[in-house]
């Protein structure tokens, strides 16, 4: 008996090198090609591939020798539970593989990747979906295989039980989660590189599953928030209909400042300044105070990051402008005004 077990297991490890060899030859042959798909499929399908080769084997030796050994009702029960199982994580990877063409047909470094975004957000929260029910499908034939079990995989598979089990654990959080990120999926109000200010932090939208967002903040940190907190917290998104946008810098300036001088010098820094879209430039004086003035100058940009960029850089050099061209012209305490209030205290 065990010399069976052994040609078995011999049987198995020969096919498995043959199987590695192949493996090698053809990531060879992919390196070769310019699409990365291949690679992708070459990824998902080896594991999956061991399996299905073990369950063939297994069938093969059934009908030679393993139907006469005492253990011969147990090891074919494996046999099933492997075939069925191997058979759902190819699904699997079919439905990742699917997913994963799909979301390389969509241009996402595009500016004006507003569609892109929109498609891309519901293909990865419907990708999590569809893997969970099949993986749900496939876990229920399996358990209907085993006599023990039998009533749990029936249940599992009817609508009565897969009602059941929904209704017993909506009240729970994680299925809140998961129903939320269905929401987000179906209702958008973020979307994939989405930029958002949230919790204080502006960011872009890095991932979005069925349970969590992730947002990337400008200085390399992940930001994670359940999916519900985008159905009940308010936040900003910046790029909620298109992904160019405008920005906002305020300068704090006296009275005697001229803004003509500021119009044409802002004019000279926007010129052929790559972050600029050339649609806004534009200063205002947005508000007046007991002793300065708001000055408020408005730029557009075709995205977020380029719009934080150019207002970093408009913002220094109109300072550098001010204080070589006006010395003194911002905002501060006047140190003559407050000294004579505090002698007409004196005097009272």
């Amino acid at each position: 008996m065990y010399m069976l077990y052994s040609v078995f297991a011999l049987f198995f490890l020969v096919v498995l090198i043959l199987y590695s060899l192949l493996i090698k030859k053809l990531k060879s042959l992919t390196l070769k090609t310019e699409t990365r798909l291949d690679d992708f499929l070459i990824r998902l399908f080896r594991f999956p591939a061991i399996w299905l080769i073990f369950w063939i084997s297994l069938k093969i030796f059934n009908h030679i020798f393993i139907n006469r050994l005492p253990e011969s009702h147990l090891i074919l029960k494996i046999n099933n539970i492997l075939l069925i199982l191997s058979f759902g994580w190819i699904v699997i990877q079919l439905t990742r593989a699917l997913f994963y063409y799909l979301e390389k047909r969509l241009d996402i470094q595009n500016p004006d990747n507003l569609g892109a975004r929109r498609s891309l957000t519901q293909m990865k929260v419907f990708e999590g979906l569809a893997i969970t029910l099949i993986a749900v499908l496939f876990i229920s034939v399996a358990l209907m295989t085993i006599e023990s079990v039998r009533s749990i995989g029936i249940s599992l598979l009817t609508s009565a039980g897969v009602a059941g089990i929904i209704v017993g654990l909506a009240a729970q959080k994680s299925i809140g989660q998961i129903l939320s990120g269905i929401q987000l999926a179906i209702t958008q109000p973020i979307r994939f590189d989405d930029v958002v200010i949230v919790e204080g932090e502006w960011g872009r939208v890095e991932e979005i599953t069925l349970t969590y967002v992730v947002v990337r903040i400008w200085d390399q940190r992940r930001l994670i928030l359940p999916s519900g907190y985008f159905l009940e917290k308010p936040f900003q998104n910046w790029t909620r209909r298109e992904a160019s946008i405008m920005g906002t810098i305020f300068l704090y300036v006296s009275y005697e400042l001229p803004l003509e001088p500021l119009r044409e010098h802002l004019s000279l820094i926007l010129k052929d300044n790559p972050d600029w879209d050339g649609r806004v430039q534009n200063i205002q004086v947005t508000a007046s105070k007991e002793w300065h003035k708001e000055v408020r100058i408005l730029l557009s940009s075709s995205d977020a990051s380029k719009n934080w960029d150019l207002r970093v850089r408009v913002r220094e050099q109109l300072i550098d402008f001010i204080n070589k061209n006006y010395p003194g012209s911002f905002a501060g305490i006047n140190t003559k005004v407050t000294q004579h209030s505090a002698d007409s205290v004196k005097g009272v």
